[in-house]
């Protein structure tokens, strides 16, 4: 595609970025084919290539609108696009550049500066989200429907951890609302993990990934929280630790990106490579091991929704069900798995409308086989699909521990 950016486009910290990203696009619109909001809204600005569009006249200088920004709100960031792209464009991160100039040029309406920051001042914050979530089951009751659609249908709570007993070592990022929207499943991992031989070493210094402040356009705000995990895991790293798990896929899609979004960091740069390196999701880990030695009954018939950060961003797609399957669980198929479920961070929060309709979409496709539970690899996805109050949706270690002897 044939860019000019402007002299003030030029002067921005990614320009060369931008500019070769939107290089790449050849307008073949495959894309277009895959873009859940585009199937859903048939509109071409709601689709990546007119996206992409947007973006390239945005830093050709051209007038900047709220419907500009709109339209790249309503984007997931799903990365399908990405997934069926011939020519590889690093759509996701042109989009990152896009929305930052987007937004310093269209100042937002009082409700939507609140309600973004709000997300940001609570989400990332375990314990505040764990009260409020606490709070939340308490009035449950009288709460609006959409509130009562965020908060877990059953909290289980966490059984204990093993002791550190194993040479093998791995860390665990513990993740922002996982622990108060289901704290059983980084201790069912921990479980698993002992089982076959490997310790999790806690790290409490390590917070919020940092995907949610930069998502909602904080972003020099979610690079100093990746800043702040890197310091609080190096020790560990150089002490020999494997792995940094994860087991929600789009806090694992965000740390692998550390190393990309702190390239041109003297101070953390080579720290990040190293980070990201040693970032892995949690099937990574468990597709490596003699699987065999688990021995259980594995009885549920179960269908596998497969984040859109498990297999478009890691590109992990099929691996948890090739896992599932070598250890007993019955499988079903499920029609469009590639299509997005409509969580993808706060976007079930900030684009709701658009988020249910892809929700009830894709609760039909994975109920389809008639499943006893559904299971996944991302509390969001986790959240927004329980929220429907249809089959039952849970984290797929969580089912795996349970069959165990």
């Amino acid at each position: 595609m044939q860019t000019n950016l402007s002299e003030q486009a030029k002067r921005l910290p990614r320009a060369a970025e931008a500019e070769s990203i939107l290089r790449s696009c050849v307008h073949c619109g495959f894309c277009n084919a895959t873009c859940p909001t585009y199937q859903l809204l048939g509109d071409e600005l709601d689709g990546p290539r007119g996206r992409i569009y947007l973006i390239k006249q945005v830093l050709e200088g051209n007038e900047v609108t709220a419907k500009t920004q709109q339209h790249l709100d309503r984007c997931l960031t799903c990365r399908n696009c990405e997934t069926t792209c011939p020519s590889g464009v690093q759509y996701h991160n042109l989009l990152d550049i896009g929305r930052a100039v987007v937004d310093a040029a269209v100042p937002r309406p009082l409700g939507e500066r609140m309600l973004r920051e709000g997300l940001r001042m609570m989400t990332p914050n375990p314990g505040v989200f764990k009260a409020m979530t606490q709070l939340g089951q308490v009035f449950k009751p009288v709460l609006p429907e959409a509130l009562k659609n965020k908060l877990p249908r059953e909290v289980r709570p966490a059984k204990p951890r093993p002791e550190m007993r194993h040479a093998r070592q791995v860390l665990m990022l513990e993740g922002c609302v996982q622990p108060g929207l289901s704290p059983n499943t980084n201790a069912a991992t921990a479980r698993v993990l002992d089982r076959l031989g490997i310790s999790v070493k806690p790290i409490a210094q390590a917070g919020c990934c940092g995907a949610v402040d930069y998502h909602l356009n904080a972003q020099e705000a979610g690079l100093q929280r990746a800043r702040r995990n890197i310091d609080a895991w190096w020790p560990a790293v150089e002490a020999g630790a494997e792995a940094i798990v994860q087991t929600a896929s789009g806090c694992g899609a965000f740390v692998k990106d550390y190393a990309h979004m702190l390239k041109d960091d003297r101070e953390y740069a080579k720290k990040a490579e190293r980070i990201s390196a040693l970032s892995k999701d949690l099937v990574e880990v468990l597709r490596e091991e003699p699987l065999e030695t688990l021995t259980g009954t594995a009885g549920k018939r179960l269908a596998f929704h497969c984040p859109c950060t498990l297999q478009h961003a890691l590109k992990l797609g099929g691996e948890v069900e090739a896992v599932l399957s070598k250890l007993g669980f019955s499988l079903t198929q499920v029609p469009d798995s590639h299509l997005c479920c409509g969580s993808a961070g706060t976007y079930s929060i900030t684009q709701p409308e658009l988020s249910k309709q892809l929700r009830d979409n894709k609760m039909n496709a994975l109920e389809s086989g008639k499943p006893e539970v559904i299971v996944t690899a991302n509390i969001g996805c986790q959240t927004h699909l329980d929220g429907a109050g249809r089959t039952p949706v849970r984290h797929w270690i969580e089912l795996v521990e349970e069959a165990l002897n």
